[in-house]
């Protein structure tokens, strides 16, 4: 049984050895560039996406914002013209 271990021992050596020289020949550094490369690609990519959304996102909420003014201004001024005909329809009916 020892004899099996040391043989799998020098199998896992010889093939740990010949993975690092396959990782580090420049064949595979050229194809680890041209994948880092392309990470920065699609990165850059991503962020001009996020960028436009998160303008149209600004606005939306801007857009949004000016109508919940709108509704407000329109709203107080319903209440104001309702406490009008309320005051005219009592002073009208205490004569």
């Amino acid at each position: 049984m020892k004899t099996k271990d040391c043989g799998l021992v020098a199998a896992g050596v010889l093939i740990g050895t010949a993975g690092i020289k396959a990782l580090t020949s420049s064949d595979a550094k050229k194809f680890y560039t041209h994948c880092a490369a392309l990470t920065l690609r699609v990165k850059d990519d991503i962020m001009k996406t996020v960028s436009k959304v998160r303008e149209n996102c600004d606005d939306i909420v801007s857009d949004a914002k000016d109508i919940n003014e709108k509704f407000a201004e329109e709203t107080d001024a319903a209440i104001e013209d309702a406490a009008i005909e309320d005051a005219a329809a009592g002073a009208a009916a205490g004569e």
